[in-house]
């Protein structure tokens, strides 16, 4: 039977290295919407993809990937601040200088995302994660 205390350590560094450098970007970010600065925005968006950097080798060093529930939270938490960003430039409540922080913000989590994908499962691999042929494909319909 496997200790729990590798499981137990990683999941303390992911939340240490989040805490630190997520909240940080996420402080950076708002700071940057809030005195309408690309340059301060991008700092914040650079902290958070230091924060992915650093959760990606956790896992390689714990030779995991991510939960389900990371990934769950991740992609939910994508979901909802780009719900919000729509909305936010629908109403017309944006600057110029926080369209273009948003549009910085998701670009960069979308291409790290691809990249994770691309580098973790391969092409075809990362393809595969998310197409699945149904088995009864093959059979006359």
């Amino acid at each position: 039977m496997s200790s729990p205390l590798p499981t137990v350590e990683r999941n303390i560094l992911v939340f240490a290295t989040w805490a630190i450098l997520g909240f940080l970007g996420v402080g950076l970010f708002l700071e940057g919407l809030t005195r309408d600065s690309v340059t301060l925005s991008s700092l914040g968006v650079t902290s958070i993809v230091l924060a992915f950097v650093a959760h990606i080798v956790i896992n390689g060093v714990f030779e995991t990937g991510f939960t389900p529930g990371e990934a769950a939270l991740g992609i939910g938490a994508y979901g909802l601040l780009g719900f919000v960003f729509v909305i936010g430039a629908a109403i017309g409540e944006t600057t110029k200088a926080d369209f273009y922080s948003g549009l910085v913000f998701f670009g960069v989590l979308v291409v790290g995302f691809l990249a994770y994908l691309f580098t973790r499962h391969g092409l075809r691999g990362a393809f595969s994660r998310f197409h699945v042929k149904p088995a009864s494909l093959g059979e006359g319909v």
